[in-house]
């Protein structure tokens, strides 16, 4: 078993490696697991003290460990020291993340694969997944901080408010207010108890950001702790997964009803009873529908200057776009930064408990010792020298970074977090793809989560003490049994209730009896066509159409039926039904794709069969790219959605080294499958580029 012991080395905030800086063109791949190309590698292969059941190895063929089964079927834990509900979190959230690996030789930074590179393209639903991410990650821990301060601020929990009144009185009258700070730092970041015992833990929707006191959550029921809206959900994680999507479709409906000048002076009074016409057969994009309304409105003026005479249109929209890319990557880089801080204070098996906790509480410890001896009239004086330098010391500053640029061209890597002082340190994503190679490492691949067949009831949620807890004799946010409970129960009216009636206007739209049925006729109407055009891809096909073949079965009737795994999974291959399949019992793991019926976990042919015939096989190890994309165009994926209220098969595109591409199309388990070889691809460096949306 490969080792995983740490160092000194390992506490210090110093790069791995200078390959980086001194041969940015270096080499460095890894053939198999057990190669340690990166920590990720290692800790996959290593002997953990704590395991959970996909963690013990054994001989033979792959273990299915609860594949397509609900959670009380699975085996529980699958990774020891992670309860399953964190690790389905985990699973989903980088099923929406992960959208294109490819192969790189170089250096890994922070020695973690599966970085954001610099290349990587624009597209809008990659910008929706970073947008959500940002709100999962950063904006709710932000407005957790928030209400954890209102909390003290309101003295409603008057002993620990007091607490902290004391000795922060104490600190100013001896100017000990740098010095406090830091020694609450370094209590907080290496005694993880401290955190509950200063800030005891409480439900976010249960709390008022005002008040700090308890308020009815916004989705009127406390059926979720770590969501803002306090919405129920069926598995943990799922209520603000949904509040994310919903943060994103919020802003896009504001800046649509804004693009289109949506005002109650430009509505008529007879307006609800309005009979829409509809002039096409055809359902137009939904983005030309937001602009066209946009320009129709400033056509609608008589003081507005027309459209064709309008030059500032196309420098704007190409300004914007343009700007769009180095936004997204900068979103992820924070997104990035806030889970690597998260897992260094709170780290997840099997990386290691201690060691970057101690890394980061080491460099707080001179700034402590120092805030001792420096007084505010030297910290004012070298604040402001810094200003003058930074302001007039361009011809020495730019000077130095020529100079740096010249005799070592990517010096700035070594400064970056993930290489000093987070090296090391997943991020979410590079967490969860060494969860996958562990069970990859044991034949035991890690199951999918499951998925809830029943709407969660409006329930409150079972409250323990890890979710709502007090320090000293208070009770939890000093609030009495009938208070809380109260606050917890479900209220219906709670979720509907606005800022005022104007928002209520701007907000809803009204529909009649008569553009109600409009609707289900033009849908009615919609859906003919669809299933029309679809069995028309089945005669395409025959007579040799490529794009037909890719679409035949992207949408299931009954997506249940095409449930596989963990070996094989039901998919099409130019049209042609069967399996993609790996096999890790020959000699040269590989994925292929076969037309036989029935494969078993050891990826042989099924009973009566001496072996399987493939269409075509590639060794896992020659992978150098797997791309997501879509089953159908993202236009077409809404159309289909919206008309036949069904599900869409995607597909995968696996690129070999010599440049060959298969592609797989309507199948139901795609994330699952790319999981699994990204997991089992010995890639030196992942990097997420080129996605195109899944």
């Amino acid at each position: 078993m490969a080792s995983t012991a740490q160092t000194v080395r390992d506490l210090l905030p110093i790069p791995d490696n200078f390959e980086i800086v001194q041969d940015p063109d270096q080499e460095e791949t890894a053939k198999t697991l057990a190669d340690e190309a990166t920590d990720s590698h290692a800790l996959a292969v290593a002997d953990h003290e704590e395991k959970g059941v996909a963690q013990i190895p054994h001989d033979g063929e792959v273990r299915d460990l609860g594949w397509n089964k609900p959670d009380d079927k699975m085996a529980s834990p699958l990774v020891g020291g992670l309860p399953n509900e964190e690790l389905w979190i985990l699973l989903r959230r980088f099923n929406k993340q992960m959208y294109d690996v490819k192969e790189i030789t170089r250096s890994a930074p922070g020695n973690l694969d599966l970085n954001i590179a610099d290349e990587e393209e624009f597209s809008p639903d990659k910008l929706r997944a970073s947008v959500e991410r940002l709100y999962l990650t950063v904006i709710v821990g932000l407005m957790g901080a928030w209400k954890h301060i209102a909390r003290l601020r309101s003295w409603r929990e008057s002993t620990r408010t007091a607490a902290f009144c004391a000795a922060y009185s104490v600190a100013w009258l001896l100017d000990l207010i740098v010095p406090l700070i830091a020694l609450t730092l370094i209590a907080l970041i290496v005694y993880p108890p401290a955190r509950d015992l200063l800030f005891p833990p409480a439900p976010l929707a249960l709390v008022d950001s005002k008040t700090g006191g308890v308020q009815k959550p916004k989705a009127g029921v406390l059926g979720s702790t770590d969501s803002v809206t306090g919405a129920p959900e069926s598995y943990k994680g799922e209520a603000v997964e949904a509040e994310a999507t919903n943060f994103v479709n919020s802003i896009a409906h504001v800046a649509i009803a804004s693009a289109s000048g949506k005002h109650p002076d430009n509505q008529p009074p007879d307006a609800e009873d309005a009979q829409p016409e509809v002039t096409s057969d055809h359902v137009p994009d939904p983005t030309a529908l937001a602009m066209g309304a946009s320009g129709a409105r400033a056509s609608a003026g008589s003081k507005e200057v027309s459209k064709k005479h309008d030059k500032t249109k196309v420098p704007i929209e190409n300004a914007m776009w343009s700007k769009m890319r180095p936004a997204m990557h900068g979103i992820a880089d924070v997104c990035d930064t806030w889970e690597e801080f998260a897992n260094a204070l709170s780290p997840t098996p099997p990386f290691p408990k201690e060691i970057y906790r101690l890394r980061i509480a080491g460099l707080v410890v001179p700034l402590f010792a120092a805030s001792i001896f420096i007084t505010s009239y030297m910290f004012t004086k070298a604040v402001w020298f810094g200003v003058g330098f930074g302001f007039f010391g361009d011809p020495v500053i730019s000077r130095g970074l020529n100079w740096l640029n010249r005799n070592f061209p990517h010096w700035e890597k070594l400064l970056e977090l993930r290489n000093t002082v987070l090296k090391g340190v997943p991020t979410n994503a590079q967490l969860t793809l060494t969860l996958l190679r562990v069970g990859e490492a044991n034949k035991s691949p890690l199951p999918p989560p499951p998925r809830a067949g029943q709407p969660p009831p409006d329930e409150p949620a079972d409250i323990t003490d890890a979710h709502l807890r007090s320090v000293g004799a208070e009770p939890p946010l000093n609030a009495s049994e009938a208070e809380l409970q109260q606050a917890m129960q479900h209220d219906p009216t709670t979720a509907h209730e606005t800022a005022g009636p104007d928002v209520d206007h701007a907000k809803q739209s009204k529909h009649s009896s008569k553009a109600s049925k409009m609707l289900s006729a033009v849908k009615s109407s919609i859906k003919g066509s669809v299933e029309t055009a679809l069995g028309a891809d089945h005669l395409k096909a025959k007579v040799g159409s490529e794009h037909s073949k890719r679409r035949l079965g992207v949408v299931p009737r009954d997506p249940t039926k095409n449930l596989s795994g963990p070996v094989e999974f039901k998919c099409r291959y130019r049209g042609s039904r069967g399996h993609a399949y790996i096999s890790v019992m020959s000699t040269t793991p590989c994925v292929a794709f076969s037309v036989e019926k029935s494969i078993t976990t050891d990826g042989v042919a099924g009973k009566g069969d001496d072996q399987l015939h493939p269409v075509w096989s590639v060794a896992i190890g020659e992978i150098k790219e797997l791309k997501k994309i879509g089953g159908l165009g993202w236009k077409s994926k809404l159309v289909v959605g919206w008309a036949l209220d069904r599900e869409v098969a995607d597909g995968l595109e696996i690129v070999d080294k010599k440049d060959n591409h298969y592609i797989v199309t309507a199948m139901v388990l795609r994330d699952e499958l790319f999981n699994r070889l990204i997991a089992m691809v010995s890639l030196s460096t992942c990097h997420l580029i080129n996605a195109s949306p899944g």
